[in-house]
């Protein structure tokens, strides 16, 4: 019995740690994609799903360990805000910081959009005046360190809502189609932000866009992750998502799943899975 006990106690305490590592111990990913389009190395650190998490005081923990990383550009893929947020500046303050040494993207995911939609506060308006680029349907032509590289930002599908999930105009919410076939339309090396992978993994998305890379969020690489297993549930993809943290090389597309740094009110908290700041690095 006191056995039994004991192993209950360890068994909490281990549940403990492991949710509150998963909100507090950062972690960073590496990653090395290589292309004849990049001249000159470059290094872009990917985040998401912040969802009001505080990694430190005032975040400034997430702050040393990004610029610590020396990045090029910074692109934050959706979920700054939680969809009943009181307000915008947990995220406003640390895109403002981060803003004062780099270049920052952002593309809006769902609770970004649930957010504005509740009219709280004009999210968009206090992000651009701290400095972001937001990107949603949009896309820019910048150049980094000598290399021609073509940013875009989207929360839509990149497919058609019929039977199958093919890509079909009719069927795409309106202007996708046009938005994607322009933003291919280069010899530039493109990076979509979609908070969703799923707007790229479902139907032929992937055998149709020619897309260098997606990066992505959303997922937060399985919410739970079980050891030996992975993650436990993720957005369309339900329980046991294939893509739900990692690189994956998918027909004409490569995409990158950051876990992110937070969640908002899931039914279960993060477990196993700790905040993730994603390192990438392009060359040639």
């Amino acid at each position: 019995m006191v056995f039994a006990l004991l192993l209950l106690v360890i068994i909490c305490l281990i549940g403990i740690y492991e949710v509150y590592i998963s909100y507090n111990k950062i972690t960073v990913s590496d990653y090395n994609i290589k292309s004849n389009q990049i001249n000159n190395s470059v290094n872009a650190v990917i985040i998401s799903d912040l969802h009001d998490n505080q990694l430190g005081e005032n975040n400034e923990d997430l702050i040393n360990e990004i610029n610590s990383l020396s990045p090029d550009i910074i692109l934050f893929v959706g979920d700054g805000v939680n969809s009943d947020s009181k307000d915008s500046k947990i995220v406003t303050n640390l895109m403002k910081q981060l803003c004062k040494n780099h270049k920052v993207f952002y593309s809006l995911g769902n609770t970004d959009i649930d957010y504005i939609e509740a009219g709280i506060s004009d999210l968009l308006k206090e992000l651009e005046s701290v400095g972001v680029t937001i990107l949603d349907n949009e896309y820019k032509d910048i150049n980094v360190n000598g290399n021609n590289i073509r940013i875009g930002g989207m929360y839509s599908y990149a497919f058609g809502l019929n039977d199958n999930n093919d890509v079909d105009k009719d069927t795409m919410e309106e202007g996708v189609y046009d938005f994607l076939a322009d933003f291919q339309d280069t010899n530039n090396y493109k990076i979509m932000m979609a908070h969703r992978p799923d707007s790229f993994i479902f139907g032929d998305a992937s055998e149709v866009w020619n897309i260098d890379l997606v990066v992505s969020g959303h997922n937060h690489g399985g919410q739970v992750v079980l050891p030996f297993v992975g993650g436990l549930y993720g957005g369309d993809q339900g329980w046991f998502p294939e893509y739900d943290k990692g690189f994956f090389d998918l027909n004409k597309v490569k995409i990158l799943i950051t876990s992110g740094l937070g969640s908002g009110k899931q039914k279960l908290p993060r477990f196993n899975n700790p905040p993730e700041i994603v390192n990438l690095h392009l060359s040639k």
